[in-house]
């Protein structure tokens, strides 16, 4: 249960997130579409046609950009572009300097743009292009957001609804695996590198919700064993005809002396109120029930896992 806890609290932040990113973005494209109206029909008005070439050429390159900058590199450029422009005698150069780099361009690609900028309605030119440019980025932020927010529902519905018959079913174990890495992104993002090693291996017959109580129980307890900062390594292999499934964690490590007893109920290590000393002894009855067996090797910096799962297609008499 305290698992399940911890994994509800981790899915309502991650869905949380996405929500207030799209509520952000809708309300920079609302500002910035304002912005644009007013601007528009004063900078077709005022400037050439060829700086209106640059505009749609500034908007060219907005448009290209693959990723955005991190802010350590968007301050590098920031600096060295405003000092190429203060060379140059361009007025207001950290203002133009800041709003360009926004846009994509850099001291590697300003040479063409030099010619506008030394137009007095530089500032105008920039300042549209960058609030259209502002719609496209946000625009594209929602879309990442949803995108995110729907695998999360997926996910959650996926762990909800399955099978609850208690039928063995052909499953792949990987699917399930992935399916708790999914809900658990939340936490992860608190400092938890995660990393995959899988093989492809063969499905089994099996109780898949059940399992996944196992990799739930599992990845939770890595993730407290390391304070949610360090490395999970999960490794998944097929072995003569069984398949071998490794939760690692680069924890403070469990001291041999009570390695043996921590399958045992209700045995705990963590404070009053942290943990019911159930998860490990349902991992022990849920693997037992598939005819498989489960391991721990720990010292300190390393723990691991290891569930060996026979290979099974055919139900059992």
């Amino acid at each position: 249960m305290a698992a399940l806890g911890q994994l509800i609290a981790g899915v309502a932040h991650e869905i949380n997130t996405p929500l207030g990113a799209i509520g952000a973005s809708i309300s920079n494209i609302s500002n910035a579409l304002e912005n644009s109206l007013q601007q528009l029909p004063q900078l077709f008005q005022q400037v050439s046609v060829q700086r209106q070439a640059d505009f749609f050429a500034l908007l060219a390159v907005a448009q290209q950009r693959s990723e955005e900058l991190s802010f350590r590199e968007e301050r590098k450029f920031r600096r060295a572009l405003k000092k190429e422009l203060e060379a140059l005698g361009i007025e207001d150069a950290d203002i133009s300097a800041t709003n360009l780099v926004k846009l994509g361009i850099t001291p590697d690609n300003v040479t063409p743009f030099i010619p506008l900028l030394q137009d007095p309605n530089h500032n105008l030119i920039i300042k549209a292009a960058y609030n259209l440019a502002l719609q496209q980025n946000n625009s594209r932020n929602i879309q990442l957001a949803v995108e995110r927010a729907s695998k999360i529902v997926f996910a959650l519905k996926s762990y909800a609804h399955q099978d609850k018959s208690g039928t063995m079913l052909t499953a792949q174990i990987t699917d399930g695996i992935d399916l708790v890495l999914t809900l658990y992104q939340g936490q992860f993002k608190q400092g938890v590198e995660v990393v995959k090693n899988y093989q492809h291996v063969s499905e089994i017959l099996c109780y898949p919700e059940e399992l996944n109580q196992v990799w739930t129980n599992l990845i939770h307890n890595a993730t407290q064993a390391m304070n949610n900062q360090g490395k999970l390594e999960i490794a998944v292999t097929e072995q003569g005809n069984q398949i071998v499934v490794q939760v690692t964690d680069s924890g403070c490590g469990i001291p041999p002396e009570i390695q043996d007893k921590i399958f045992a109920p209700f045995f705990t290590t963590k404070p009053v109120g942290e943990g019911s000393g159930l998860g490990l002894d349902i991992v022990h009855k849920i693997v037992d029930k598939h005819q498989g067996k489960v391991e721990v090797d720990s010292k300190p910096g390393k723990t691991t896992f290891t569930v060996y799962l026979p290979i099974t297609k055919e139900l059992p008499l």
